[in-house]
């Protein structure tokens, strides 16, 4: 069963940055709109950035002008780079993706595990 593959979380100080990438777990599956959320502790899970198949990027309000999402085609992967990071930026960030798999057909609504950022001040 495919899923998605993320990296890059961890710890960093206010005003740093953080790279994630997100990857489909079979090299069978292309990433086509991907969208990357986050979740704090305690609060609801909140959509923080997504690309379109044709590239089309859309951010929140809060992370607009710090953050950047990006793709390479070639290595099937989604990034996101977030800079400038602020300690109300930590929770986890999970990316969440819809792909076309050979064989396996089109794959809706798949999720990562999730990678924990943790912004110190």
């Amino acid at each position: 069963q495919v899923r998605l593959v993320e990296s890059g979380g961890g710890l960093a100080q206010a005003g740093g940055s953080l790279r994630l990438s997100c990857a489909a777990s079979l090299s069978i599956c292309r990433i086509n709109a991907l969208r990357w959320y986050r979740q704090a502790l305690g609060k609801q899970r909140e959509l923080v950035a997504r690309i379109t198949s044709g590239g089309t990027t859309d951010y929140a309000d809060s992370v607009k002008g710090r953050f950047t999402i990006s793709r390479d085609g070639a290595k099937n992967t989604v990034y996101l780079q977030m800079n400038s990071l602020k300690p109300e930026d930590t929770a986890v960030y999970y990316c969440n993706a819809d792909l076309k798999c050979e064989v396996l057909g089109e794959r809706s609504d798949v999720w990562g595990q999730g990678t924990q950022v943790t912004v110190s001040s």
